[in-house]
């Protein structure tokens, strides 16, 4: 008699598991499922089998080959597609039609007595033989019943509790004749149970059920795969063990290295070539694969540890699975049922909460909470917070459910009863989130003042007017596909980093505050936003002189919501104006940088032709805005914040800028011309920001199309940055080519470097090494300043595997040659 192991399904509920190793391949005491199923066939002298694949079937066939090191003969009927339990068996029908068939699964555990199996059938006369056995909870199976000679009398797939009419489940082992093929349609999906059975038992075909005594688990579950290794290891199922008991329940492969220190509590397995250090704890039900690392300090309990993983010190991993090739750092901790997929990074005492999947080659930033699955999304980070808030890919990243669960976080960080303001750009994304975010905030007991579609600096100045905080939702520049949750403080600022922190935790702890019903916060839609916006800009800003100016402006609103407080701003200024793009386009919430820079080219064009004085480009939402002279030339944004920079400090002589330390130091020499010094900031906006409010500071910029003007905001604001350019330019009587033309070229070049997680910090350790005698300024990542006044600055990136690099020097050729000297070092380090 032929047997047929079914090894093409998916294993779905096993995901991360399966993601990338087909289901029979899955160890169970460091020996795949199949291999225990083909073992079983051997002892009961069905060696010629035939193997049914389908997913990742490639995998199957490397792994058995021919079976002959299993001392048996495999061939494999190989699935286009899925065919289902009898539609697998069919395609596999040419080297089954001359005798009776065993079929069983290769992802179930069983040590079943198969030769009384197929003794039972050859002494009814059954079409069919369906092997049995005893459940306490059927639910999840097909349940039988069968008469007193054992002819089946019923079947019921996946009942309820009020269906259950047995305990007698389907084990999916049958011994059938040839003839029943006759009932399956070749080339389609057809199931035994659900679509051959019922048709036999219609025609009245003899269907007999075998009640088998023995072990046998579907491992359909993460939970029923844990429990199978237990189960083996408990020796409750008759299956080999490779390896050698050196004491009772404690088994050792070849080749493993087991410290005499080393604390092991049985039953557990530990495979061929695996090494445990001294002060490890491996207690029961723990199975460790070939060539594992334990390090000293670390414990296991109930752990299912695949091949080639590293377990650094001092980690702790409780009733997990973890995949092949995955390292595991310094005191990670892996809860109960938790997951961990193939070739995975688990960071630095990280915690990876119970029933997390994360999926393979991911990686866990050290000291990351993670608490909910880690599957699209490239790595579980250790901080919500990047350099625009909370961002990600909108419904893979950013979920629904992650700007709920973030609202109430936010709200529990505040009193009950206070007020939020929230708002959002023109597209659906942004519109659905802030629907999400308002419920969980009146959930939490807070009042809700919704400005719905405004620019960014209108939502920052409502903030500021009476509200305990605000949610800002925005497409991420440049990025259409994903989205940024901005967070303000009661001044509308960005949250500073201890209110991050605070919310992080909260967040992370899951710990929501919830209100009682009669207090579930209000939502109310304050009036006349935009003017009261563009007032109290015209009261802070000096316009003096634009009316009599004569001046002719060109103004491109991006077709986001920037345009919406153009109208009420531009009619009060008294200059002409020519507004393009005013219009909103939900299909375009952002713009790439190829569709600004074609943008600036059509608005040079049309200042050029209209003799403006010159074009403003706001971003979408209003925060940035870009120049183009009189000629229709573009400034760059670098050179726009020095155009600047010399109009403010030539008007205002004593004072302080604010600029963040990747300026060019050209800046400095213009600032001091005119008596102003520059106060060095930080990348961070938060920085900036923070220097915009202290006395004396009259300017704030990065470079990049973001300027502060302070008697207004303290935060980036482009509106009021073009009213402030417009007053003077007309005050000043120059264009601003002329401004431009008299301001020294600068040489700053940009690269940026993948830097694994794991080495940032070593690589900035010999970026400092490397110093030697040069000045450093840390102010920002490391500055490193040559004799001669050039410098390379060197940073990494707060929320990517990447270290950012700046050098600036006298001429192109010499910046060019200090950024690849450095880049060398950052390399090197990185390796």
């Amino acid at each position: 008699m032929k047997a047929v192991v079914m090894a093409g399904g998916e294993g779905t509920r096993l995901r991360p598991m399966t993601a990338s190793m087909p289901k029979p391949l899955l160890p169970v005491a460091n020996r795949p499922i199949m291999e225990h199923v083909l073992r079983l066939l051997k002892r009961h002298g069905l060696t010629e089998t035939v193997v049914t694949v389908q997913f990742l079937a490639s995998l199957v066939r490397n792994y058995f080959g021919d079976g002959e090191e299993l001392g048996m003969e495999l061939t494999y009927a190989n699935e286009e597609k899925p065919l289902g339990t009898a539609g697998s068996v069919k395609n596999a029908e040419e080297a089954l039609r001359d005798d009776s068939f065993l079929v069983i699964s290769g992802d179930a555990l069983t040590d079943f007595d198969l030769s009384d199996l197929v003794r039972f059938h050859r002494s009814h006369d059954g079409l069919v033989t369906v092997c049995l056995t005893r459940v306490p909870d059927p639910l999840e199976f097909g349940i039988t019943i069968v008469d007193e000679r054992g002819r089946v009398e019923r079947f019921l797939e996946k009942p309820t509790w009020g269906q259950v009419f047995s305990d007698t489940v389907n084990t999916g082992i049958y011994v059938m004749d040839p003839g029943v093929f006759d009932y399956v349609e070749a080339d389609v999906s057809v199931d035994w149970s659900g679509d051959v059975f019922p048709q036999l038992m219609k025609e009245g075909k003899p269907i007999y059920g075998y009640v088998a005594e023995g072990y046998w688990e579907d491992v359909g579950t993460h939970e029923s795969y844990v429990k199978a290794q237990a189960d083996v290891l408990e020796g409750r199922v008759d299956v080999e063990i490779d390896g050698f008991e050196i004491s009772p329940g404690v088994w050792v492969a070849e080749g493993a290295e087991v410290h005499p220190e080393a604390n092991l509590r049985g039953p557990l397995y530990i495979g061929d070539y695996a090494k445990v250090e001294s002060d490890s704890e491996v207690r029961e039900h723990t199975v460790i694969g070939s060539n594992v690392v334990v390090k000293s300090g670390a414990f296991l309990h109930r752990a299912v540890v695949h091949d080639n993983v590293y377990i650094g010190d001092q980690c702790n991993l409780r009733g997990c699975v973890i995949g092949r090739n995955t390292d595991m750092m310094r005191a990670a901790r892996i809860e109960d049922g938790a997951v961990i997929g193939d070739e995975c990074l688990v960071g630095e005492e990280s915690i990876v909460q119970g029933n997390v999947r994360v999926y393979p080659f991911k990686t866990v930033e050290a000291g990351a909470f993670v608490n909910t699955s880690v599957i699209w999304e490239s790595r579980g980070q250790a901080h919500l917070f990047g350099a625009r808030g909370v961002s990600g890919i909108l419904n893979v990243e950013i979920t629904p459910e992650l700007a709920v669960r973030l609202a109430g976080a936010y709200a529990t960080t505040l009193k009950k009863g206070a007020s939020v303001t929230t708002a959002r750009d023109h597209s659906r994304g942004a519109r659905a989130l802030k629907r999400a975010m308002i419920s969980a905030l009146q959930a939490s007991a807070i009042e809700v003042r919704d400005l719905e579609n405004v620019p960014l600096p209108v939502a920052r100045q409502q903030t500021a007017r009476g509200s305990a905080g605000g949610i800002m939702i925005r497409t991420t520049p440049g990025l259409p596909e994903s989205v940024d949750i901005m967070f303000f403080d009661a001044r509308g600022a960005d949250l500073s980093q201890a209110s991050q922190r605070k919310l992080d935790r909260v967040y992370a702890r899951q710990e929501y505050r919830r209100a009682f019903p009669g207090e579930i916060g209000d939502l109310r839609f304050p009036a006349s936003v935009f003017d009261s916006y563009t007032g109290s800009l015209l009261r802070e800003v000096d316009t003096s002189g634009t009316v009599d100016s004569g001046l002719k402006v060109v103004v491109d609103a991006s077709n986001g919501s920037a345009g919406l407080v153009l109208p009420s701003l531009l009619g009060r200024l008294g200059v002409e104006s020519l507004t393009i793009n005013p219009g909103l386009d939900e299909s375009r919430p952002t713009e790439t940088p190829d569709t600004r820079r074609a943008g600036l080219v059509r608005l040079g064009e049309m200042v050029a032709s209209a003799r403006a004085a010159f074009g403003i480009r706001l971003d979408p939402v209003g925060e940035r805005l870009s120049l183009v002279d009189e000629r229709g030339v573009i400034i760059e944004d670098d050179r726009a914040l020095l155009v600047m920079l010399d109009l403010i400090a030539a008007e205002r002589g004593s004072g302080r800028v604010a600029l963040p330390v990747t300026t060019t130091r050209i800046a400095e020499q213009v600032a001091a011309y005119h008596g102003t010094q520059v106060a060095w900031t930080t990348t961070s906006p938060e920085d900036l920001t923070r220097v915009g409010r202290e006395e004396g500071t009259i300017f704030g910029g990065d470079g990049q199309g973001g300027f502060i003007v302070p008697e207004f905001s303290p935060v980036f604001d482009g509106p009021a940055a073009f009213a402030r350019l417009l007053g003077l330019v007309a005050r000043s009587q120059l264009t601003l080519s002329r401004i431009d033309a008299r301001i020294p070229r600068a040489h700053v070049l940009r690269r940026d470097l993948t830097t694994p997680w794991a080495v940032k910090g070593l690589v900035m350790r010999h970026v400092v090494e490397a110093a030697g005698d040069r000045y450093v300024d840390t102010t920002d990542g490391v500055r490193v300043v040559e004799s001669d006044g050039s410098w390379v600055m060197v940073l990494p990136d707060r929320a990517e595997a990447v270290t950012h690099l700046w050098a600036e020097g006298p001429d192109d050729a010499s910046a060019q040659e200090l950024l690849d000297d450095w880049a060398t070092v950052v390399d090197s380090a990185g390796r």
